[in-house]
């Protein structure tokens, strides 16, 4: 049960907008740059970086809901998402995601805890200065995202289903169209 009365029964991030919607307009256009914006990261690997934070935070809501997303939109599904929640070092990605999920988990320990050596190994993959920049952005944006719902106890459904119907409508319309289709009418 939340610790405030958010008026919705929506869960998580989601109950959260509804109960301050002036807030969710800002932080949806963030996540739809972040994570649907021209990048030559697909959208499925910046998705699996946000899932991987989210893992890593132990935020089940936040993890639930971008595996679902990231699953959507890679070709391997759900079993790769299982694969780099798991294990990234083993897991069947190139070897440029592994070096963004190392920066991305040294952001997830502490900002300062990514190394000057940790870039360098990315950019040896081939990461791009803006590929270095969106991963460490999206990082922190999910640490943020991740303590901003537990920190307020949201809830967090066990079916997986519910989150992957959420993961279709987000491939297809985006973070700021599916908040437009289903926002609340501002409380008075």
């Amino acid at each position: 049960m939340p610790h405030i009365a958010l008026g919705s029964d929506a869960p998580g991030i989601r109950g959260l907008f509804d109960f301050r919607p002036e807030t969710a307009h800002p932080l949806n256009a963030l996540v739809e740059v972040l994570l649907r914006g021209d990048n030559t990261l697909t959208r499925g690997e910046r998705e699996l970086i946000a899932a991987y934070v989210s893992s890593l935070n132990a935020c089940r809501y936040c993890f639930s809901s971008h595996a679902a997303y990231a699953a959507e939109q890679l070709p391997e599904g759900m079993l790769l998402v299982d694969q780099v929640r798991r294990d990234p070092d083993t897991a069947p990605i190139s070897p440029k995601l592994r070096a963004l999920l190392r920066i991305a988990a040294g952001v997830q320990r502490g900002g300062r805890e990514v190394t000057g050596e940790d870039v360098a190994a990315a950019r040896a993959e081939g990461a791009t200065d803006v590929e270095i920049h969106d991963t460490v952005l999206i990082a922190a944006a999910f640490c943020m995202f991740n303590r901003y719902v537990d920190g307020l106890a949201t809830v967090a459904p066990n079916d997986p289903e519910l989150y992957a119907a959420r993961a279709r409508r987000i491939a297809d319309v985006g973070y700021l169209a599916l908040l437009a289709e289903t926002q609340l009418p501002r409380r008075s």
